[in-house]
Order: C-alpha cells, then sequence, then structure tokens
C-alpha cells in the first residue's frame, strides 16, 4: 500500500528528522473580512475564536488591532513575549510527546500578512532566532499581503523552509460571495502565482460542502487550485458551528451540510487527480465539543481517518 505524501513525511525526508508545526496565535492580528475593510462578519462559516492556536499561554491584548495601514505599533514587545512563550511552551510539549526535533513556526490564528510590514519581520525574525527553527509557515488571505512581505520572504526562503498558506476554499465566485468571503477567485490565483514565481512554497486550502456546490464544482476547484502550482493542500469539510451566519441558515433549514459519503467521494477523487509531488497537510476537519451544531461525523476524527484509509484503497494508497 502506497503511503500519501504527507507534508510529516515531506519533511522527514527533507531534515532527516521529526519537524513539527508550532501554531502560533498573536494579539492583534484579524481579517480584512472582520474589521471592515472588504466586508463585515467574516467569512459565514468562520467563529473568530475557533480558528485560535490553542495555546492557553498568554492573554490577548484587548482591543488592539493591526491592519496593512497601521502607522504604529505599541504593543510589539507584548506581541514578540507572546511569540516566545507560546513557543517554548508548545515546543516543550512537542519534543516530549512525539519527539519533534526541529520545528516551523505556524502563524496560525487570523490573517498573519495583514500587518505593517515592520511588524511582520520583527515577529518573523524573532521565530526564526528560536532554537532548532528551520523555517515558517503562514497562513493568509490574497488580498492580504503585500509585494514587500513576498520580497522579504524570498529573502528568507533561500536559507530558510518558508511556506505560505493561502485560503483557495472555491474557485467559484457566486460561492465566494454567498460564504462572504470578501474577494474573488482571480485575486487568489493573482496572488499564488506572484508567491510561486519568486520561489516560495505554497499550500492551498479547500473546502468540500460549500453552499450549493456540487462534487463537479469542488472537484474543479481542486484541479484549477493544482494548476497554479500549489505545493501542499489541506482538504476540508464544511462544518457548521455557533455564533456564525452559517450556523442561522442551518437553523433555518436554509444549508444542508456534506454527508460523510459524499465528501469521501469527492476526497478520494481530488487526491487521486493531485499532482503526485503535491503533499497532503490535511484530509479532514471537525470539532469536538458544543460549538459544533452539524454536522455529526465531524466529531470524532479518529473514525473519520478509519473510514478516509478505507476510501483510498481504491487508489491503493493509505494516508
Amino acid at each position: 500500500m502506497e503511503q500519501v505524501n504527507t507534508f510529516g513525511n515531506y519533511l522527514k525526508a527533507k531534515f532527516g528528522c521529526r519537524v513539527y508545526k508550532v501554531g502560533i496565535n498573536i494579539s492583534g492580528f484579524t481579517c480584512p473580512n472582520i474589521d471592515g475593510t472588504v466586508a463585515k462578519g467574516g467569512c459565514t462559516f468562520c467563529e473568530n475564536d475557533s480558528f485560535s492556536a490553542s495555546t492557553g499561554e498568554t492573554q490577548e491584548l484587548k482591543g488592539f488591532y493591526l491592519n496593512l495601514e497601521s502607522k504604529t505599533n505599541p504593543n510589539l514587545d507584548k506581541q514578540l513575549a507572546q511569540l516566545e512563550m507560546q513557543f517554548n511552551a508548545i515546543s516543550k510539549r512537542q519534543r516530549q510527546e512525539y519527539g519533534a526535533k526541529k520545528f516551523l513556526a505556524y502563524f496560525q490564528s487570523f490573517t498573519n500578512t495583514y500587518a505593517p510590514f515592520e511588524t511582520l519581520k520583527a515577529l518573523y525574525d524573532r521565530a526564526l532566532s528560536f532554537d532548532d527553527v528551520v523555517g515558517l509557515s503562514i497562513g493568509t488571505r490574497s488580498d492580504s499581503i503585500t509585494e514587500e512581505t513576498l520580497d522579504y520572504l524570498a529573502e528568507l526562503a533561500k536559507d530558510k523552509e518558508i511556506w505560505i498558506e493561502f485560503g483557495i476554499q472555491s474557485v467559484y465566485d457566486e460561492t465566494l460571495q454567498k460564504i462572504n468571503r470578501g474577494h474573488d477567485s482571480a485575486n487568489v490565483k493573482e496572488w499564488i502565482l506572484k508567491a510561486k514565481n519568486r520561489g516560495l512554497n505554497v499550500c492551498g486550502h479547500l473546502i468540500f460542502g460549500l453552499p450549493d456546490e456540487t462534487k463537479e464544482m469542488m472537484l474543479r476547484t481542486a484541479k484549477e487550485a493544482y494548476s497554479w502550482g500549489i505545493d501542499s493542500v489541506k482538504y476540508h469539510p464544511l462544518y457548521v458551528v455557533k455564533k456564525t451566519a452559517l450556523a442561522n441558515d442551518f437553523i433555518k433549514g436554509k444549508f444542508t451540510p456534506i454527508t460523510e459519503d459524499e465528501y469521501l467521494d469527492v476526497l478520494v477523487e481530488a487526491i487521486k487527480m493531485k499532482p503526485k509531488g503535491m503533499s497532503v497537510q490535511r484530509v479532514t476537519a471537525g470539532i469536538d465539543d458544543n460549538s459544533l451544531l452539524s454536522p455529526e461525523w465531524c466529531r470524532d476524527k479518529n473514525s473519520q481517518i478509519r473510514k478516509i484509509n478505507m476510501a483510498l484503497k481504491s487508489l491503493g494508497v493509505k494516508y
């Protein structure tokens, strides 16, 4: 049985040891789709706290938010302290529990290029200075990054493992409008190509089960994303959590989540058409607490992985 080219295997082959991503949540980072720059309220499926790294090591700087136009950052020292505290605590656990030897600092929560360049440079440089950090992975949106930041990351990439993670979600503009994304598919393609033209590694996030999308639409999104030259992919099913616009639609009967069988079907097809060298960072997602409204199958990740591997047998591969 052939192994799907996972991101962990890619990193182990490159660095010769276990390399783990350390999820970082820095106060002051938000999103142009939340602060009103391009839209209000965020994506319909987004409950703001649900995308925070589970750290518990630092306290939020309440009422403090940055954007691309911010002229000053009075809390940079506090952000740097947050970064160091979170990295030290999480990497220590990963060393003890999983035998991690090297790390990528993963700027995970919200939009991690949506701040003045000087702030970004200070945070990225500090993260790269920590012991055994071999690179960065930076989660962002295509409408929230600048040429200056890309140029700087390209310089870092000459010596470090640098990744940018873009939320693609769908290549259908009508879908992006339905989920209140705040930009179109052309914008995502433009900035992915800009990153690739600078030699940067790109991970694309795809969501299956978005409102009114068919299997054919989901697979076209995957095919288009692959054609843009992304190096790695994360597949997510769309699930419904409380305190979101999507939850309101679900309660009113206006949205029906993707079934597990439907998700397995489209996931297997998407992996089947994936370029062989492209790594996979995630094959599913979910949450097991009282914030989840639907679907119930998204509660048990272990069960999901077992069923995904059963479905992948048809391709002669396992995850």
